[in-house]
């Protein structure tokens, strides 16, 4: 089911939308050529134009905007460290089936050979592959290898370097400026520069794998760092005489904040706290997925090391969290789960807020006119029923994977 030809439409009807503005029940949405064109309510629709395909749906279906998933590094044994369009591919078409129509490639702390490799082969990917129908490439979230050893996590060691200002123009040169997110320890040498550099390019400059106390936050706050990456893990932990980075991120609204709510990486009575304390503006949801994502429990790899999957629950052999598993749509229904928030509100961390801090809310991250037809329709449980990128139908439940 798709619409192949400019001149076809797609009307969906008999749901109900969370548009940017209201909450419209019984209502219709527009398709033309990729876009959201017009909706209203269902019993306001006139079918003035000809080959309208139109689909409706069970009572309880909601249409709610695709979510953004800026940090993720893979799924169905691909990552975007192999270097492969084929295995970006691979990611960009399993990603619908959660509810992701549009994401940013993450790479890792890995030697300078194959983070080039990476860079090279996600920009090569989004100029000739980057077409409707599956989960959009918006850039790259360059996680590392700016980082503190001291929080690495599952970044190896022996490849983090010192921050590096050429470098990063080097690799941002050969991604053809679609280096969007950088991940880096501002505490450490030169950090506070790239922070600044970062800020100047329109780089979103993110905190994370980082041992910074709270008065290295606020120095990185004014240098330029808006955004912290995977609160809680990789960072200096809070505690009530020591702030720490996750204090700091707790406290500053400056700081918008990432969360891997898998109910492994976060206590759920944390990510009930963190919510209260941040809101909905200031939290995204990410899934930080490695290539064991759609795959059964069992061996897998990570930036070349052992992965031990069980439960869904991926390990390094010295017992250390390597990424996690999570879909996009678990995301949203443990967030509701574990705080009580309201769908709206996991609307705006999934969608609207990372949407906003990547700089593409004009074309993303809600339901309004003239915006990329980037949908999901949940049902009644809010599970995925269909996914539609940029006009396309991307998934239908049922379809082969």
């Amino acid at each position: 089911m798709s619409i192949k030809s400019t001149g076809e439409s797609l009307l969906l009807k008999d749901l109900t939308i969370y548009t940017e503005d209201e909450v419209i029940y019984d209502g219709f949405l527009l398709i033309e050529q990729g876009s959201i064109q017009s909706y209203g309510k269902t019993a306001d629709w006139k079918e003035e134009k000809e080959n309208v395909q139109t689909i409706s749906f069970p009572k309880g279906s909601k249409l709610i905007p695709g979510m953004i998933d800026i940090h993720i590094h893979g799924a169905k044994d691909a990552d975007a460290m192999d270097g492969s369009k084929d295995g970006l591919g691979t990611i960009a078409r399993i990603l619908p089936y959660e509810g992701t129509t549009s994401f940013l490639a993450t790479t890792m702390t890995q030697g300078q050979e194959e983070i080039e490799a990476a860079i090279e082969s996600i920009a090569s990917y989004m100029k000739t592959d980057n077409s409707p129908g599956k989960a959009e490439m918006l850039g790259i979230h360059l996680e590392g290898p700016f980082i503190n050893e001291k929080r690495a996590g599952a970044q190896p060691l022996n490849a983090i370097k010192t921050a590096d200002i050429e470098l990063f123009k080097k690799w941002n040169a050969l991604a053809c400026d679609h280096i969007r997110l950088v991940t880096f320890a501002p505490e450490k040498e030169n950090g506070l520069e790239l922070a600044a550099y970062l800020k100047e390019n329109g780089i979103v400059a993110s905190m994370g794998h980082t041992d910074a106390v709270y008065e290295e936050v606020v120095d990185a706050i004014n240098a330029g760092v808006n955004h912290v990456t995977h609160l809680y893990n990789g960072m200096r932990g809070f505690h009530h005489r020591d702030p720490g980075t996750a204090g700091a991120a707790l406290l500053h609204d400056e700081l918008t904040t990432e969360m891997i709510v898998d109910g492994v990486h976060i206590h759920p009575e944390i990510v009930k706290l963190t919510f209260k304390q941040k809101g909905k503006d200031k939290i995204i949801l990410i899934t930080d997925s490695m290539r064991a994502k759609w795959l059964e429990d069992g061996i897998s790899s990570l930036g070349g090391q052992k992965v031990i999957v069980k439960d869904g629950k991926a390990l390094l052999e010295s017992g250390a969290l390597a990424g996690s598993t999570l879909k996009m749509n678990d995301a949203l229904t443990n967030m509701m789960a574990f705080t009580g928030c309201s769908l709206e509100d996991v609307i705006i961390m999934g969608s609207y807020n990372p949407a906003r801090q990547i700089g593409v809310l004009d074309k993303k991250g809600s339901i309004k006119a003239g915006k990329d037809a980037d949908l999901v329709v949940l049902n009644a449980n809010n599970e995925v029923v269909l996914t539609i990128c940029k006009g396309i139908i991307a998934t239908k439940s049922g379809g082969a994977l």
